[in-house]
């Protein structure tokens, strides 16, 4: 698993990329954050969050296209990579390998 540096938050954002598909922006990876985990996080550390894993090769961006509800400006969209879907997928098997040896905790 060596090269592999994905922190819990990078984790979260770069797995509600991907269940966003062709809709990821930072305002609605906001939103899947908070609807999914529960997890309340500013637009700036998402946007930093992006912006590192892009330069990890585990994103990639493109504009989308100018809307008048945001005064002209356009989408900065986000999408995985290959290699970010492979990141995933190790880090997934990494925990579950840690959770298949935990021993069962029974309520008293």
């Amino acid at each position: 698993m060596k090269g592999i540096h994905l922190g819990e938050f990078e984790e979260l954002v770069l797995l509600a990329v991907a269940s966003l598909t062709d809709n990821a922006y930072a305002v609605s990876i906001q939103a899947e954050l908070e609807e999914r985990v529960n997890r309340k996080a500013n637009i700036s550390a998402i946007h930093t969050a992006l912006y590192r894993m892009e330069d990890k090769g585990f994103l990639e961006s493109s504009r989308g296209g100018a809307v008048a509800k945001r005064g002209g400006k356009n989408k900065r969209l986000f999408k995985v990579t290959n290699h970010g879907y492979n990141t995933l997928r190790e880090s997934k098997q990494a925990r579950e390998a840690f959770w298949n040896v935990v021993p069962q905790i029974s309520a008293p």
